[in-house]
């Protein structure tokens, strides 16, 4: 696969996520190096989130489920439960990923998660 490719392939992914977010994140990325969106991006998504192992929505599960225990990433954390809204995830089943994280990397992590999601959730609702 190509640069080109890749970098094609992994704006598709993203824009499958949140249609406003491929042009927003490469143009942000392309600003300090040309390459940072294809190499970033490219791996993220062209190379791994792209598997057939498993489904998107699932992947954005696990992906907010990780950035909520992490803890240090808001603004990806706010976007990843946007973007699995966008893919099918329920409102339901982000609380009781909060309610998860809660239990398995403590309370700040979920309060923080709270935050995020709160946020993500009025984005949604607001036309």
């Amino acid at each position: 696969m190509t640069q080109a490719d890749r970098r094609t392939r992994a704006l598709d992914l993203l824009r499958q996520l949140d249609p406003q977010a491929p042009e927003r994140v490469a143009a942000n990325l392309d600003e300090l190096s040309g390459d940072f969106t294809e190499l970033i991006l490219g791996f993220a998504f062209a190379d791994v989130v792209a598997r057939p192992g498993i489904d998107l929505r699932t992947r954005e599960m696990l992906t907010v489920s990780a950035l909520m225990a992490m803890g240090t990433a808001s603004g990806q954390l706010e976007f990843h439960i946007r973007a699995a809204l966008n893919v099918g995830v329920t409102r339901e089943e982000i609380v009781e990923i909060l309610l998860q994280i809660a239990v398995y990397a403590g309370v700040p992590a979920c309060m923080n998660g709270v935050a995020a999601a709160k946020k993500a959730f009025a984005a949604i609702s607001t036309p």
